[in-house]
């Protein structure tokens, strides 16, 4: 069983509880307009775009195949600049073991791995194998998921899985469409799924004023939400969406201000949420 791994984070204080490393696995199946990974979303094609643009020499072409030399690699990023696709040349095939192989070199330093993406969940097995992994080496682990795939269809996953980091993009469906070219039907029901389970770890709201109705979303967001709340607490995240990383065609969106920002903040500790994070 191998995935394509598009890095491996060996240290993150961002992707979970504590110091975690965070494994990105490529391949997307929506396609949020302010995505700030877009070089995760689709398979190099090898199409060799980035091979004369690479300032190192580390991308080479070879029998119609893109060869990436991790040596070379000064991390400029210029490949993913460079792609016409959405994509990078240097996502890795690897097993959950030798994924395992890197994340063990942390192990007296971490307290768990967390799984993204991309949409980690497109690999379910592969997670399911990774965190058997770990949980024989008694860390924590948390898969980071857009909500697009049915938990509930992966009863073994779910229980070497400690929780998921769940994204809600946009309460309203047709709005959610907008965003990701995908309705949020399933979203809402994964949330109600791992909120009843005790498996919600974290809800995540991007805050992009200029995609839809964000007030309104996080209002109904919350109030969707605060039932579960009362049978399992959870982390609820406002993100303020940021032009780093996004193609060019969403580079110029506002950014919300930090009084918009704390407006959400303070509707949602109103409802009776404590743990709420600004980032």
């Amino acid at each position: 069983m191998e995935a394509l791994v598009t890095k491996i984070i060996p240290f993150s204080s961002v992707d979970g509880p504590g110091n975690r490393t965070a494994v990105f696995l490529q391949g997307c199946n929506i396609n949020c307009k302010y995505c700030h990974n877009p070089e995760t979303r689709k398979v190099c094609i090898s199409c060799g775009a980035c091979v004369s643009k690479c300032p190192a020499g580390a991308l080479t072409m070879d029998s119609g195949k893109v060869i990436f030399d991790a040596s070379k690699c000064v991390s400029c990023d210029t490949c993913i600049k460079t792609c016409p696709h959405d994509s990078t040349p240097k996502a890795v095939s690897m097993t959950p073991d030798s994924v395992f192989e890197v994340v063990r070199k942390q192990l007296p330093f971490i307290r768990g791995i967390t799984v993204s993406g991309g949409e980690c969940m497109l690999q379910p097995e592969f997670i399911r194998e990774l965190f058997t992994l770990a949980k024989k080496e008694g860390l924590g682990t948390l898969i980071d998921s857009n909500g697009t795939i049915p938990f509930s269809e992966y009863p073994e996953l779910m229980e070497v899985a400690d929780g998921v980091m769940l994204d809600i993009k946009a309460f309203s469906s047709d709005e959610h469409l907008y965003v990701t070219g995908f309705p949020n039907d399933m979203v809402l029901e994964n949330a109600r799924f791992l909120g009843e389970t005790g498996k919600l770890f974290e809800v995540r709201c991007v805050i992009a004023p200029d995609l839809y109705n964000c007030e309104e979303s996080v209002r109904k967001t919350g109030e969707f939400l605060y039932p579960l709340y009362n049978l399992h607490k959870f982390r609820i995240k406002i993100i303020a969406y940021r032009p780093m990383g996004v193609r060019k065609e969403y580079s110029d969106m506002r950014v919300p201000t930090q009084d918009e920002l704390s407006k959400y903040k303070n509707m949602l500790s109103g409802m009776g949420y404590e743990d709420i994070i600004i980032i």
